[in-house]
């Protein structure tokens, strides 16, 4: 019951997880904003949804258009009144040494996994702080945690969301707003497939851990009960989780375990 009625926003919706998240919540009576770049993906899965076509809304958003989310986050309130669940999924990975990546292409990414999402987080905060009730849930990821060859400027917009949202839970949770950070392993979508190389092109390759990995579906299964208890930090994945508690606890071991691993 916790998602009924409740208007959840979703960023990167247009596929993978973000997809598979609208289909899951669509199914538990929510109502929907979807965003992301590609308008023609967002209306495919709008039509891929169930019951009242008017419970969904489509709202196209570009996260490295800082000065545009202010003005995208009033468009997204007008649609039903308000936003009860803000879920931050849009972003873009990396498969580039950090000696070889350009600076622009950092950047780059820098501004869609975190500069984007803060911008878009900050500007819905003030309507759920004024009703007394929000949830803000954040898409980090295993490399929130660790770190691994080729993927350095990734890992630190994941490291960077961290810090901002455990400080933003310590302001907001009071005033009835929770924030939960969500650390998935491999998932089988395109996201290699879009992770920006050295010079910022995409690689237009899966990794072959993503080939074998858990299916979207799986994963927003897994985790909406665990959204809707309030956790405040989830972990889902196969194996590659572990790594968070190796890190933790014998970081050392898990550095020599990374050098000998193949990471793609």
């Amino acid at each position: 019951m916790y998602y009924k009625d409740k208007v959840i926003w979703i960023t990167g919706a247009s596929s993978g997880i973000g997809e598979a998240l609208a289909y899951s919540l669509n199914k538990k009576n929510a109502r929907l904003i979807l965003s992301a770049r590609r308008t023609a993906e967002l209306e495919r899965v709008k039509a891929n949804c169930q019951g009242d076509p008017g419970s969904i809304e489509i709202l196209p958003l570009d996260l490295s258009d800082g000065s545009s989310l202010k003005t995208k986050a009033d468009e997204a309130e007008a649609l039903f009144g308000q936003v009860d669940i803000l879920i931050n999924n849009g972003g873009i990975s990396q498969r580039a040494l950090a000696v070889d990546a350009e600076l622009e292409s950092v950047r780059h990414l820098m501004e869609v996994n975190f500069f984007g999402t803060i911008a878009l987080t900050r500007a819905v905060l003030p309507g759920m702080i004024r009703r007394g009730h929000g949830h803000v849930v954040v898409m980090s990821s295993v490399m929130g945690k660790i770190g691994t060859r080729y993927r350095s400027a990734y890992a630190a917009s994941k490291h960077a969301l961290h810090g901002w949202f455990d400080c933003l839970r310590q302001e907001v949770q009071q005033k009835g707003v929770d924030v939960t950070m969500v650390c998935p392993g491999f998932i089988k979508t395109d996201v290699t497939k879009n992770a920006l190389t050295a010079d910022g092109s995409k690689l237009n390759e899966m990794g072959d851990a993503h080939k074998k990995a858990m299916l979207p579906e799986e994963f927003a299964e897994k985790l909406l009960p665990k959204v809707s208890a309030g956790k405040q930090e989830v972990y889902i994945g196969g194996k590659e989780v572990l790594a968070v508690y190796l890190k933790r606890f014998f970081p050392k071991l898990l550095n020599k375990i990374l050098m000998r691993a193949k990471v793609t």
